[in-house]
């Protein structure tokens, strides 16, 4: 029980508790298969549960953790199940499970390089490490003049990434005086929808985002691209911005960077990557055609947290030169001025992204990267395409289906050729029956499946399961 004098719980029983809370997440690690993916309970349900106020004294520990067993668990879509196949992974593993528990014992708040140097090295270095490991531009590296940061997710990134294209097309005057409603964004037609959040947020307006015609592909067209900044040129607005995507979240599909990144080079005009969950594929040499043109851009993310299984939250934010972000973010009042920052020696990465305070979140990625290896990590990425390359050739054998758009990597995008209706019956039997858990999209106006392979434990009869409850429950639909 906690200490009567001061409430804290002693050192001791820390530790016998937090062996209890490991030894109960390895236990859920080995049973989550056994548990329906999406959770069943209705809205409400879980709040009915709880108290209607706090505790006026402490709780021992067995009984919180037993209400985790009673009231939150079934409230859990598993995310970590190796039958999750919906939206894009959030995958994690026990190294970097680990590591997110030394950073919340360590409770660092890295602001500045002063407030714990570790927390910043450690991540200046790591993020270097990732630049030949997935192949990436040398000016992304810190020993230049770009660099990368970790940021919480590619949203987050690409708003840093628009902010500082607008300033780098206003010389900076944004800053002081607001948008004037000249400055215009492009994107395609297939673009996450974060950047059209970025475009209020900045203060630019979603008026002035052009969305992008998209190729049979679901593909940026560069010629689109070229004809919408002439118009935009000819009413004197200001083009700054482009987000070419490599692996969209609808349907995988991958821009043509270098063809876009020549038309941003005629206009002066910033180009951000997002290669949110795809770039992780980037670890092995044949998949690396997704970077084809990065070369030539001003920035890149990609997520971690998706598919290098290193847990929620852990994007790597890189630019080919740092001074355009820190002078767009950086504010320096009196109470964070020290000796270090003045010295100019050191990264401050509280310049590098909207918020000051910061997570040690560099340990996990650490802890990842030096327990797989490159080796281990590049074995699970090219099962999984494989798996997946498996799924799309029994969709592309069975008349009933259709392959919907390109498989390049890991994620199938097919459906029923009977028609939306159909296909909405077949998601939602095959997401009611806890085996699997599957999402949807649009593409060509109509309804897609998507299945998506990346969990970390996912193995090929997973996959082969899940192929047999679809032939199973669209038998079932027929009859």
């Amino acid at each position: 029980m906690p200490d009567p004098k001061s409430f804290h719980l002693p050192p001791e029983e820390f530790r016998r508790r937090g062996h209890a809370l490991i030894d109960w997440i390895a236990d859920y690690q080995a049973r989550i298969e056994s548990l329906p993916v999406l959770s069943r309970v209705r809205p409400g349900e879980i709040r009915a549960k709880l108290p209607p106020a706090a505790p006026l004294q402490g709780e021992s520990f067995d009984q919180i953790l037993a209400d985790v067993e009673r009231i939150i668990l079934p409230g859990i879509t598993h995310w970590q199940s190796p039958n999750f196949f919906a939206y894009f992974p959030a995958n994690a593993s026990g190294p970097a499970i680990l590591g997110d528990l030394l950073s919340s014992g360590l409770g660092v708040q890295g602001m500045l390089w002063s407030t714990s140097p570790a927390c910043t090295e450690l991540e200046t270095h790591v993020l270097d490490w990732l630049v030949p490991m997935l192949g990436l531009p040398e000016k992304f590296l810190s020993t230049g003049p770009g660099g990368g940061v970790i940021q919480d997710t590619a949203s987050s990134a690409s708003l840093c990434a628009l902010l500082a294209a607008r300033e780098r097309a206003t010389h900076f005057a944004s800053n002081r005086k607001g948008c004037d409603g000249r400055l215009v964004a492009y994107c395609s037609a297939q673009t996450h929808s974060s950047i059209e959040k970025a475009m209020k947020i900045a203060g630019m307006g979603s008026d002035s985002l052009r969305h992008i015609a998209v190729d049979e592909n679901f593909a940026m067209r560069p010629d689109a691209l070229q004809r919408q900044i002439a118009l935009d040129v000819e009413a004197r607005l200001v083009p700054c911005f482009v987000c070419a995507t490599a692996g969209t979240t609808s349907s995988n599909a991958f821009d043509p960077i270098r063809e876009i990144a020549r038309i941003c080079g005629e206009h002066k005009t910033w180009l951000h990557v997002d290669a949110a969950m795809s770039g992780t594929a980037a670890l092995c040499s044949e998949f690396r055609f997704i970077h084809d043109g990065l070369d030539l851009a001003d920035s890149y993310t990609f997520n971690p947290h998706k598919w290098m299984f290193t847990n929620f939250d852990c994007n790597c934010f890189y630019v080919a030169d740092r001074k355009h972000l820190i002078q767009t973010l950086s504010i320096l009042p009196e109470y964070l001025r020290n000796q270090a920052t003045e010295s100019g020696a050191v990264i401050d990465y509280r310049d590098w992204h909207i918020q000051l305070g910061r997570r040690f979140r560099a340990l996990k990625l650490w802890f990842v990267i030096r327990h797989y290896g490159v080796q281990g990590l590049q074995y699970h990425i090219r099962e999984h395409v494989r798996f997946a390359q498996q799924f799309a050739g029994w969709v592309a054998s069975d008349a009933r289906f259709e392959l919907a758009a390109p498989a390049k990597l890991n994620l199938v995008c097919f459906r029923l050729r009977s028609g939306d209706e159909k296909n909405q019956i077949l998601m939602d039997r095959l997401n009611a029956s806890g085996d699997l858990f599957l999402t949807h999209t649009k593409l060509d106006g109509k309804l897609t499946l998507r299945f998506c392979v990346g969990q970390t434990n996912t193995q090929a009869r997973h996959v082969e399961r899940a192929w047999a409850r679809i032939q199973r429950e669209t038998a079932d639909g027929e009859s």
